[in-house]
């Protein structure tokens, strides 16, 4: 007897492998799918700015690399003795305003340097649901906790994101045409916005992608991890204590969804060496000094180094 559905995900005719290099933008489920690349040592970056949950919030960002933004004092604010950007995450602020705006032209700069090298891009939209600051009526990536009375709460149309989406990707294929882009939608759940309002939040966000694209046709890609979440693991012991994010148990079954449609069979056999070596640098000996202990480590040393001479980007 068969208890579940599985969603059938077609393959990618576009797999990644240990050749490709990998840019992941979008929530907090952007993260968890990133540090799995990390964790494999595929060549992988994640949300330059931080974490941005918004369509609109993503597409600003690649715009900005893509026109080479200079930020200036008039996109920065001081507020609880720190510097911020509205278009940035919090985890960037800074105490001192020459240093975030440094950082921040830095970071735009290296960003555009991404896009331009990136085989693959994946975007994860997380909602649809943005703050507009009332003062100079813009939405805003970022609130940084500023009183709620200074931000209008909206929630995007399907036709607001589906026009975000289409310029994102004109974006990216302005800079880089042969890139390919695997979007996918966040499964945590926002419950602050309301039970029925993260469902229309996330729908309209699925609505837009599927307006925008035939997937079966495109060589724009959709990887199903909400529909998976809510489908395949329709259980609340796949979530986390907040019962808001997928745990550890969800994430490493979307993880292996997602290798088994998206990554190449060629990667596999590195990917388990990757492994090996990743569970044998945790682990935790009983004598650190014994002669089977330093063999060992003589081992795991012979299969880093046969790693990293044939992947000159890995890093043990």
């Amino acid at each position: 007897m068969n208890f579940r559905t599985q969603i059938p995900i077609p393959k990618s005719n576009h797999l990644v492998d240990y050749n490709s290099k990998i840019v992941s933008l979008g929530s907090c489920f952007a993260v968890n799918m990133a540090e799995k690349l990390d964790y494999f040592k595929f060549q992988n970056s994640c949300n330059p700015v931080g974490i941005l949950f918004h369509p609109l919030a993503i597409e600003k960002l690649i715009d900005f690399a893509v026109s080479e933004k200079q930020f200036t004092d008039n996109d920065i604010f001081f507020h609880n003795e720190c510097w911020h950007c509205f278009d940035v995450h919090s985890d960037l602020s800074n105490s001192n305003k020459v240093e975030l705006l440094a950082s921040l032209n830095a970071i735009i700069k290296s960003t555009k340097l991404q896009l331009q090298e990136a085989s693959h891009i994946i975007i994860t939209y997380g909602t649809s649901w943005v703050y507009r600051n009332t003062e100079s009526d813009s939405i805003v990536a970022n609130c940084h906790k500023l009183p709620q009375k200074q931000f209008k709460k909206e929630l995007l149309s399907v036709e607001k994101i589906r026009k975000s989406i289409t310029n994102t990707v004109k974006l990216i294929h302005a800079v880089n045409p042969d890139c390919k882009i695997i979007f996918t939608v966040s499964p945590v759940r926002h419950i602050k916005d309301g039970f029925v309002e993260n469902q229309w939040s996330k729908a309209n966000i699925i609505s837009a992608l599927h307006e925008s694209f035939d997937f079966r046709l495109s060589t724009i890609n959709y990887f199903p991890s909400y529909e998976i979440m809510m489908d395949e693991l329709r259980d609340y012991r796949f979530y986390a204590e907040d019962m808001l994010h997928p745990n550890q148990v969800a994430i490493d079954y979307i993880w292996n969804r997602f290798k088994e449609t998206t990554i190449s069979e060629t990667a596999f056999s590195t990917m388990d060496d990757v492994e090996s070596i990743q569970k044998s640098l945790s682990h935790k000996p009983f004598n650190p000094a014994s002669t089977s202990h330093v063999k060992f480590e003589s081992k795991v040393r012979e299969k880093i180094i046969k790693l990293e001479n044939k992947y000159s980007f890995m890093k043990f």
